[in-house]
């Protein structure tokens, strides 16, 4: 009996010291886990902050925030590669009426696609609203969205707005309703896509006719800029649906296969400054009607410098 009182005895003095010796191991341990928590978390901040750089290139692009100015100018990068995969096109209209580059003495900075006043027009992708604003000699009801891919876009002439300045908006979200406000003749977008103020092509990205992006990127170069964007007026700019890109990039093969099979060469003619369809059809002894028939336009179509007519 004695004996076996002396184990109980001993028994709860091993087991009240087991606690104290799990206190001590627990409070030895404490300051290696608060080490390991700082350098998880200084880790998973390096992971969030770099993620964050890829997913938003515009943070390195742009300087500032201000909701002052539409576009200032800054110097471009040599190269810079724009993510297109996040898009939405801003209407579902296929129609181009206006092109990039030279139009009436002055410089045309975006495109013009044929809308509706009360069309709903949408951001391209995804960003934050950095100007709605009213400019009555120029883009009337506009918005200019500052796009995590590092693109500016405008979106101009809208009859109204419906977003505010600093507000987040996802790719294919309303932003306002089209119209014909400030300085437009008819219900249409103008639609401008600018890298670090700097208006480029949109046909350079976007494909109004196909509803759709070029590809997953595009890939600004300036050594090449101005040769791609003239050949990107004449794959998806305004009369585009005319000829093919066979036509535009091996015109002369076109025309030596055509002499070998012993058909007629097609007559592709680059419109000129100034020139009506009464000039050209006089140049290319042709007549108004035949032009009109081969172009699929009318004889009040107005005509821009650099646009290609078929006449045979």
């Amino acid at each position: 009996m004695k004996g076996i009182k002396s184990i109980v005895i001993a028994s709860m003095m091993s087991l009240s010291v087991l606690p104290t010796m799990g206190q001590d191991l627990l409070a030895r341990q404490a300051p290696i886990d608060r080490k390991m928590k700082a350098v998880d978390s200084i880790m998973l901040n390096k992971l969030i902050l770099e993620e964050m750089a890829d997913n938003n290139p515009a943070a390195d692009l742009y300087a500032d925030w201000s909701n002052r100015y539409a576009h200032l100018e800054s110097a471009l990068p040599d190269t810079f590669r724009i993510d297109l995969r996040d898009f939405h096109m801003p209407t579902p209209s296929r129609i181009v009426t206006s092109n990039f580059g030279s139009r009436w003495g002055r410089q045309h900075k975006g495109l013009d696609i044929k809308v509706y006043t009360g069309d709903t027009i949408k951001a391209a992708f995804s960003g934050k609203i950095r100007i709605v604003r009213y400019e009555p000699n120029g883009y009337g009801n506009y918005v200019v969205i500052r796009h995590h891919n590092g693109l500016e876009t405008i979106y101009g002439h809208m009859s109204k707005h419906l977003v505010r300045e600093n507000q987040d908006v996802r790719a294919g979200d309303p932003i306002g309703l089209g119209g014909s406000t400030g300085r437009s003749t008819g219900a249409h977008l103008h639609f401008e896509t600018r890298l670090c103020g700097v208006a480029l092509n949109p046909a350079l990205m976007f494909d109004f006719r196909n509803q759709d992006v070029i590809g997953d990127y595009y890939t600004f170069r300036r050594s090449s800029y101005t040769r791609e964007s003239a050949q990107a007026t004449r794959l998806r700019g305004a009369g585009s649906s005319n000829y093919t890109s066979r036509d535009v990039l091996q015109p002369q093969a076109s025309v030596k296969n055509t002499r070998q099979t012993g058909k007629s060469a097609r007559g592709l003619h680059k419109v000129k400054k100034g020139e009506t369809l009464s000039a050209i059809a006089r140049k290319r002894n042709t007549t108004v009607n035949a032009l009109c028939q081969l172009n699929h336009i009318s004889k009040g179509a107005r005509l821009l410098p650099g646009q290609i007519l078929k006449y045979n």
